[in-house]
């Protein structure tokens, strides 16, 4: 697993389903026993670009619709809640969520 794919993943709590997420922890830290990600919705907003990015499906990313990357739920869970990685996020697509991550988290 590393930085950029999109994995399945259960997390706990409302948001228990497997679903598809990706991964944004840096491969610096690949041996932890967990990772930060970033859950998908196809719920989507339209009043939250800052912090809900929208991709859509592709070969490349193996996503099935369009859906919302939800930055707001930076969400750390232990590799064996983690399936298959389904794709990988293209570098475009990683420099807005490096930078929606910036804004949220208020790293200047």
């Amino acid at each position: 697993m590393k930085r950029g794919q999109f994995v399945v993943v259960a997390t706990s709590g409302d948001y228990g389903k497997p679903r598809a997420a990706l991964v944004v922890q840096s491969d610096l830290f690949a041996e932890l026993p967990f990772a930060v990600i970033c859950p998908l919705t196809t719920t989507l907003r339209d009043d939250a670009d800052l912090f809900r990015l929208e991709v859509a499906p592709s070969p490349r990313n193996g996503l099935r619709e369009i859906s919302q990357i939800a930055i707001d739920k930076l969400t750390v869970v232990p590799i064996s809640k983690i399936g298959d990685v389904i794709g990988q996020a293209d570098d475009a697509l990683l420099l807005r969520v490096n930078r929606a991550l910036v804004l949220f988290l208020g790293i200047v």
